[in-house]
């Protein structure tokens, strides 16, 4: 099999050739090619040992983002997929990630058209446990691994962990066929720098007919620790960034206003879809609290407040126009466009609301039916069940679907 392998990185030179050497290492007889991007390093020396890679590893590619704004692995991927990337079999990989052995035959085995493989991942707690991961702790730091010790305990114990070879869900590391990539267009960039993209595209993936397969076969070791997400100067293992958890806020309000929905996935990371409908919120007595709270939840809100304010504020942090989705609660002539009406006294709205709200697509789709009722103090007018999801599955760069 001939693959591309597809890692952006940012000042993790240390970790970048722990995963390279593991990776030449484990390979097989498998044609493996390494593609770099480095996203302005300024503090590691990455870009010189890439240059330095280039020229002894006719395998191995790289590009520099030369900053100095970082452009975050949402648009590097994509740039080392389309433009880097020689092989029509790709994997998005991390640079804290260790290739165990027959990991590549896995994917060989099961790759094709419409299919993503994803690798299962052996990872230290740092974070909360998951059926679709073993936890072991073979540490976080390359200088902590012993691989030998490593590789004993992964023949041993790994063919016990699961009694199914395969299960259905997707993440890091996936690959994939870069037909089916770029059919639909790649990660989009409205969650750039990071953050929900991969939620997002693996939505995109299943509406368009793609399967995801996990092998319990083919594993990596991820360390689970680096990248812009965590600090490696916190003194507490695994603690967001603040970067990391302000741009985790603005992508996730963007993922609620494309999808109408929170990310979801079922115990095993394969993605839940609820119906994306076209949702209008007519709101009373709307403080500028209030229309933060409620209007990504929506594709238009109808207000009594500033909204013009409001735009001022949030519209650096997002690609979709927010004059195309609040309006003045007196703009009747707008009403034609909404399918699915709530209305909402600011005075009157709840945590329980809100809950309804956060719920909506579910609840609208068990409903069944057009009509008008209550749900605590919100009044939803259900006039047509149409939904849009499909309309989401290509990439659209002024975002705009309804």
């Amino acid at each position: 099999m001939k693959i591309s392998i597809i890692q952006p990185s940012r000042n993790n030179l240390k970790y970048l050739k722990w995963s390279y050497d593991a990776i030449r290492k484990n390979q097989g007889a498998h044609e493996v090619e390494i593609c770099v991007a480095d996203d302005f390093s300024d503090k590691d020396g990455t870009w010189d040992w890439c240059v330095e890679m280039m020229s002894k590893d006719l395998h191995f590619k790289a590009i520099r983002n030369e900053g100095p704004t970082r452009l975050g692995h949402t648009i590097l991927y994509d740039r080392l997929v389309n433009e880097v990337a020689s092989h029509d079999v790709c994997m998005i990989y991390h640079a804290d990630m260790y290739l165990c052995p027959i990991a590549l035959d896995e994917i060989e085995r099961n790759i094709g058209p419409k299919k993503i493989v994803s690798l299962t991942r052996i990872e230290p707690p740092l974070h909360p446990p998951g059926p679709e991961k073993i936890l072991m702790d073979f540490g976080i730091e390359p200088e902590q691994f012993n691989e030998n010790e490593f590789l004993e305990w992964f023949y041993r114990e790994v063919p016990k962990h699961h009694n199914k070879k395969y299960t259905n869900g997707v993440f890091a590391p996936w690959a994939f066929m870069k037909s089916d990539f770029q059919e639909i267009g790649g990660h989009d960039p409205l969650y750039a720098p990071q953050s929900k993209e991969d939620s997002d595209i693996f939505n995109r993936f299943q509406l368009n007919g793609v399967e995801f397969i996990q092998t319990w076969e083919g594993c990596v070791y991820h360390m689970t620790c680096r990248g812009s997400r965590f600090n490696p100067e916190l003194t507490t293992p695994g603690k967001n960034s603040n970067e990391w958890e302000a741009q985790n806020i603005r992508s996730t309000r963007n993922f609620i206003r494309k999808w109408g929905h929170f990310c979801k996935h079922d115990s095993l990371m394969k993605p839940i879809i609820p119906s994306k409908y076209n949702i209008a919120f007519r709101v009373e007595k709307c403080t500028q609290q209030l229309l933060h709270t409620l209007e990504p939840w929506c594709d238009r809100i109808y207000s009594d407040a500033e909204w013009m304010k409001y735009i001022t504020l949030e519209q650096p942090n997002t690609k979709f126009d927010l004059h195309k989705r609040c309006h003045e609660l007196t703009d009747t002539d707008r009403y034609d466009y909404d399918n699915i009406i709530v209305e909402i006294n600011g005075n009157q709205f709840t945590q329980q609301d809100f809950d309804v709200i956060q719920n909506l697509s579910e609840i609208i789709q068990d409903s069944g039916e057009p009509g008008t009722f209550m749900l605590g103090n919100l009044k939803i007018t259900i006039v047509s069940m149409e939904t849009y999801e499909n309309d989401l599955i290509k990439v659209k760069q002024e975002h705009i679907y309804l």
